[in-house]
């Protein structure tokens, strides 16, 4: 199976079809650091598949699919020893909380990046997810439509990564 092509200029290429997406509001980097708003350069495994139960149907997919409670988040803090993994809340530290208002984190995608082992300040918390309706830029994520996304991980193979390209 191919890897999934992203491109700075919001363009994601899969399986010989093209679909628009919103990624970094700095662009695509070479160098990332946390909380520079950038999507890291490089090809990345998909790790693993989160989703909002109460919200979307059980996407298809041969990869390891999770449902969403809310007390899950990620941790972005670069000072605890949990930097970059799944964490469950209440957490001290600086994190994200994977179940939210908006239907943005309702299928989340998770990138192998800087997990193996994380880096501490190397960015955290690199995902495909939903997009805004008008595709504004994330901060270093990959997101598409909600139905786009679907479609990917239907046809993607235990092997597909996904190719961030400058």
């Amino acid at each position: 199976m191919s890897d999934i092509e992203v491109y700075s200029d919001g363009i994601v290429i899969f399986d010989g079809k093209k679909y628009k997406a919103a990624i970094g509001r700095s662009g695509v980097t070479n160098n990332k650091a946390e909380g520079d708003g950038g999507s890291p350069a490089g090809c990345f495994p998909i790790r693993k598949i989160f989703f909002r139960k109460d919200k979307i149907s059980v996407p298809e997919t041969s990869f390891v699919i999770e449902a969403i409670g809310d007390d899950m988040g990620w941790s972005d803090d670069p000072e605890r020893e949990e930097y970059n993994t799944l964490i469950k809340l209440p957490y001290e530290g600086s994190h994200e909380k994977l179940w939210r208002e908006d239907d943005l984190y309702d299928l989340i995608v998770v990138l192998g990046y800087n997990d193996d082992p994380p880096i501490s300040g190397k960015g955290s918390a690199i995902f495909m997810h939903v997009a805004r309706p008008v595709y504004t830029p994330t901060e270093g994520c990959v997101a598409l439509s909600l139905e786009n996304l679907k479609e990917i991980l239907e046809k993607a193979g235990r092997d597909t990564r996904v190719c961030i390209r400058e």
